[in-house]
């Protein structure tokens, strides 16, 4: 095998030569005696930069500018202060900085308010590992111009990440991470970025319960509160802050899942931290089962998603798991039910369900469409709630202009509390809708890769060779979501509609995922029609999956 570069050697010395942390030096220098033999591992270290964009910051955790570590948190921190100085915001107010329980995230924030302390900004840093929520809480609660979130909310245990909000409390869209990216790549040397060792104030527990007495006022006054649950918090941050909020609110006490109540980086009981993966859910409904509770709730690690599972005579184990769309148009329900704001907005994105805009029309109530995201749906002028079908849900946007999965599971409670005391449940209120809007019935087609090309290579073969007929159905419009459609920005991914169907193909912006969401939508006579109406709509489902995979190539 070839030796490294004399240009990879400088430049993988420079960076061991500034590299604040003994364990990626150490993993750095060995990689370079490595290098003699074996150059790759290396050269893809320094393949380029981890990209700053409007996630912020997420990766793997190790050494060199393609990983998370504590120079690259140091430079994004630098790069964050200089875009605040320039634009006029730095004496405006704090910074806050919040962090969850990952390997390496609270170092990581407390570089954070070092390096905002030495460029004579306030840094205020949440007391301990909290849930994202409780950050985006807090940048509006405590005026502050910015804040820091580190976490990489359900990716897997060896990656972490730093997600940005500016004084609205809403995560960076562009053109503020490209300006903060280009500061970011204006970084010299990482020993002439100014830092106060031991800077930034921890704030107290004050901020927490602030947000506590938001999260309970979410809910109606003299609402029912019976409704009985169990809760993981899947290794996460969730478990006590959720527990806290059900205790203030008047709620039965959640049975907790135990194995998996304590926060751990290395999330020993799943493959993967996300609800959504197959086995994330098995020890709650394992739990669900011996204690029979109205509702199983899981939080995503950093507690800003919410996943639900209900009781189900038909269901495999007697529990059936809610689809985002499922519970967002649950949520949109019961808050139009209980009288929306004046010229309140429903939103979601373009790949959550359409049930949505049925609802809002049904109740004269406004609607938004935008990209995928939270940094979008937050910024619908007029939000009263918005969802995405990632478990994604923003119920009290003064409060928390981002997701958040505990007051959605507060919310989400009280609806099944007052259905339990009128002797209806959830999956009853889903068939009303459904009676009401037609069947909107969604799937997800979502290919992990560990080749970045192949997902390139999906999106060109759909873009050179579009698909004129899917599952059987014409294909009747197709937009290239990268040249901007319908009034939205651009971004990369395809959007198919069909006749009774609508497919959106797009790259997963957190992860190494190609993502296909697809929903059919079936008109239904009556409550005897529900039978064959969600057939109807599962069978076209599958078969628009296949003929979409065929033509993705995948």
């Amino acid at each position: 095998m070839s030796a490294p570069s004399d240009d990879l050697n400088r430049r993988a010395a420079a960076w061991l030569a500034e590299d604040p942390d003994p364990e990626t030096r150490a993993e750095l220098a060995a990689l370079i005696e490595a290098a003699e033999t074996d150059p790759a591992p290396l050269a893809e270290r320094f393949a380029g930069t981890l990209t700053f964009g409007t996630a912020g910051l997420r990766g793997e955790l190790g050494a060199g500018p393609t990983r998370m570590n504590r120079a690259v948190v140091i430079r994004a921190a630098a790069g964050l202060a200089a875009y605040l100085r320039d634009t006029g915001q730095a004496g405006a107010g704090p910074v806050v900085i919040g962090y969850d329980a990952r390997h390496n995230s609270a170092r990581f924030a407390r570089d954070t308010a070092e390096v905002m302390a030495g460029a004579g900004l306030t840094a205020l840093l949440l007391p301990r590992p909290l849930p994202t929520p409780v950050l985006a809480f807090a940048v509006r609660h405590l005026g502050a111009v910015a804040g820091v979130e580190v976490t990489a909310s359900h990716n897997p245990p060896r990656d972490n990440g730093y997600k940005v909000y500016l004084g609205d409390g809403s995560q960076i869209v562009e053109p503020a991470d490209r300006e903060i990216a280009a500061r970011i790549a204006a970084i010299g040397a990482l020993d002439s970025v100014p830092r106060t060792e031991g800077g930034g104030t921890v704030l107290d527990e004050a901020v927490v319960e602030a947000y506590l007495d938001r999260a309970a006022g979410v809910l109606a006054p003299g609402s029912a509160r019976s409704a009985t649950t169990v809760h993981t918090a899947l290794h996460g941050v969730g478990a006590a802050p959720l527990a806290a909020a059900f205790a203030r609110a008047g709620f039965p006490v959640p049975v907790a899942v135990a194995e998996q109540a304590e926060p751990d980086p290395d999330f020993p009981t799943v493959a993967f931290p996300n609800p959504e993966e197959p086995g994330a859910m098995d020890l709650a409904l394992a739990t669900a089962r011996r204690h029979s509770p109205d509702l199983v709730l899981a939080n995503d690690p950093d507690a800003d998603r919410l996943a639900a599972a209900v009781p189900d005579e038909a269901a495999e184990g007697g529990w059936r798991m809610l689809r985002g769309d499922e519970t967002g148009a649950l949520l949109a329900a019961h808050l139009v039910r209980r009288g929306l704001p004046k010229g309140g907005v429903l939103a979601t994105s373009i790949v959550s369900s359409s049930l949505l805009s049925r609802i809002a029309e049904a109740a004269g109530a406004g609607y938004a469409e935008t990209l995928t995201g939270f940094k979008w749906i937050s910024r619908a002028e007029g939000l009263a709630f918005g969802y995405e079908e990632a478990l994604g849900y923003c119920v009290d946007p003064d409060g928390v202009r981002d997701k958040d999965g505990i007051t959605a599971a507060l919310l989400l409670t009280e609806l099944a509390s007052e259905l339990k005391e009128e002797g209806r449940t959830l999956l009853d209120l889903l068939d009303e809708l459904a009676v009401r809007h037609g069947v909107h019935a969604t799937s997800q087609l979502s290919v992990r890769v560990e080749d970045l090309s192949v997902i390139a290579d999906a999106m060109d073969r759909l873009r050179s060779a579009p698909p004129e007929r899917l599952g059987g159905l014409p294909v009747v419009r197709t937009e290239d979501l990268s040249a901007g459609a319908g009034g939205l920005p651009p971004t990369d991914g395809l959007r198919y509609t069909l006749d009774g169907a609508r497919v959106v193909v797009r790259p997963s912006g957190t992860e190494p995922k190609l993502k296909c969401y697809l929903e059919a939508v079936v008109p239904v006579g009556g409550p005897e029609g529900l039978p064959e109406a969600r057939a109807a709509a599962a069978r076209t489902l599958a078969a628009v999956e296949t003929d979409l995979a065929e033509a993705a190539g995948l």
